[in-house]
């Protein structure tokens, strides 16, 4: 693959084994190239600046300068630049702190390097991606204060939703369940490229841009019960 068309990442973890193990399975993916490695947010904040990839892969507690700052200039200083937390902290000041500074996705390092990979692909695309606790999470904070409002009718100057066919309904409560693409074309025996269409055409309805939004509008509306 031609290096331009490649995704671009740069690597944040204090731990040395962690930090290279990760390198080494980037860098065998054919449309990956790692451009570096930090040890620590100030470490990654300066090689952002200078290097300006496409996504930094983000631990949150780390010395010098932790993750939340880090991702917080990151996304300040180099526009085009989007950061996924890899962390083990799943708390509740760790993910919305993360999130307000400006990641684009929370993973927890227990997703495995297929999980890494999946969502470094869709972080790039411009979705948000987020580990299932840790989208639940979210879900259940929205759930607690927000008011369940009907789908047959919107409120203020939000575009109505169009009806989602049973197949599209199936996935989105596939996708509420935090299942990957993949996952889904596994569990209903269709293709990735197939279960992609069907998410492109669900955003579509809700006219949300990512599935995180989807999943957040679906549950709003009562089109999805997790």
């Amino acid at each position: 693959m031609d290096v331009s068309q490649k995704i671009r990442l740069l690597i944040t973890d204090d731990q040395e084994v962690l930090r290279e193990g990760l390198r080494i399975v980037l860098e065998s993916i054919d449309d990956f190239q790692v451009l570096g490695t930090a040890r620590d947010g100030a470490e990654a904040v300066r090689m952002a600046l200078d290097l300006r990839p496409d996504i930094v892969l983000m631990d949150l507690k780390m010395p010098i300068l932790g993750g939340v700052e880090a991702t917080r200039q990151i996304t300040t200083q180099c526009h085009g630049t989007q950061v996924l937390i890899l962390t083990t902290y799943d708390t509740d000041d760790w993910v919305y702190e993360a999130l307000r500074a400006g990641a684009q996705g929370y993973l927890l390092k227990e997703s495995g390097s297929a999980g890494v990979i999946e969502s470094i692909r869709a972080v790039h695309r411009g979705e948000s991606q987020f580990d299932p606790a840790i989208a639940r999470k979210l879900l259940n904070a929205f759930r607690s204060t927000a008011t369940p409002i009907k789908h047959e009718s919107m409120a203020g100057d939000e575009p109505p939703i169009e009806p989602l066919t049973e197949r599209e309904t199936q996935i989105l409560t596939l996708i509420a369940d935090g299942l990957a693409n993949k996952d889904i074309a596994i569990k209903l025996f269709l293709t990735e490229g197939t279960v992609r269409n069907y998410s492109s055409t669900i955003l579509a309805k809700l006219h949300v841009l990512d599935r995180t939004q989807a999943v957040v509008k679906a549950v709003r509306h009562g089109l999805v019960k997790l």
